[in-house]
């Protein structure tokens, strides 16, 4: 496995900059996002440090000889809109920008764009089957077109009172990723696997590793911890940054053993990008690049 991490911790810093912190610390690869330039929609998000419009031949060189001189690959290329939002506008955008990230990968050689699935969170998961239908396959073939693998990850994206109650990403759960890969066969589309994200859930982030060992194309390490007090007063119908919070590996309640034991036996020898939400390590740069630090030299007891 290669040891790497999210970029959008390191929002304010540009590509090269961050390609040189990763490189003087030890790090095999980064995961590289590609929001398009403007606002930020929510935390961690509308993060550029590779933009795609108008990304040529010559640019995607450009960064190639720029990683690989530092002894950096690029393991994925994020981007995590709604591609089901209700809003039809919104949801074309997203696929457009979403095909832009598709065609940079294919430029740099990179295999793997790690995206979400999306949701209308006020509908459940069968009324939202209709939409899924109608948007995800022709994504699904124009990745293959371009000989790129999506990645998608296993966020219920349900924190917040806008996405409450359903959340805005459907991909949350074994049973449905099932259902996605039965409706979709393509060995280009998979999961970015998150275990902290199935932790909060209260569900096993060991046990589908082994079913789905085909379509682990992408791994993040973010950890969880819940925060039981909290819970026993507010419960699990609350949104869940009531009762978890996210933090960086090792200070949560993953067994990172236990995982990475499931991972070995599924066969998995991909990439691990460190992702840091923790809000603990979110003030100055130093803190920031400090998570980073931290989490590598923890994991790196399971990834040699």
């Amino acid at each position: 496995m290669q040891l790497g991490f999210v970029t959008a911790i390191l929002a304010d810093r540009s590509l090269e900059q961050v390609t040189k912190f990763a490189a003087e610390a030890g790090f095999e690869c980064l995961e590289i996002m590609c929001w398009p330039r403007g606002k930020a929609e929510r935390r961690y998000a509308g993060v550029t440090h590779l933009d795609v419009e108008g990304f040529s031949k010559g640019k995607a060189a450009e960064v190639r000889e720029m990683l690989s001189g530092l002894g950096i690959s690029i393991s994925g290329l994020g981007y995590y809109p709604n591609p089901l939002a209700p809003d039809t506008k919104e949801r074309q955008t997203y696929a457009a920008q979403l095909k832009k990230v598709i065609r940079a990968a294919e430029l740099l050689e990179v295999p793997t764009v790690n995206t979400f699935v999306g949701r209308d969170w006020t509908k459940s998961v069968d009324d939202n089957w209709p939409l899924f239908r109608k948007v995800w396959p022709p994504l699904i073939r124009f990745a293959e077109d371009h000989g790129v693998r999506v990645g998608i990850e296993n966020c219920p994206m349900l924190f917040s009172d806008d996405e409450w109650p359903g959340g805005k990403n459907l991909a949350r759960s074994p049973v449905v990723w099932r259902r996605m890969f039965e409706e979709i066969p393509s060995q280009s589309f998979g999961l970015n696997f998150d275990p902290s994200h199935l932790l909060w859930q209260q569900m096993d982030y060991c046990g589908p590793l082994a079913e789905f060992s085909d379509r682990l194309f992408h791994v993040h390490a973010k950890d969880a911890r819940i925060k039981w007090d909290d819970l026993a007063e507010v419960g699990v119908l609350a949104t869940p940054l009531q009762w978890h919070e996210p933090k960086i590996p090792g200070l949560g309640e993953v067994s990172w053993s236990d995982f990475f034991a499931a991972l070995t036996n599924a066969g998995y020898n991909g990439p691990v990008a460190i992702e840091v939400e923790d809000r603990a390590f979110e003030g100055a740069l130093r803190d920031r690049q400090r998570a980073l630090i931290q989490s590598k030299r923890f994991l790196e007891q399971f990834v040699s």
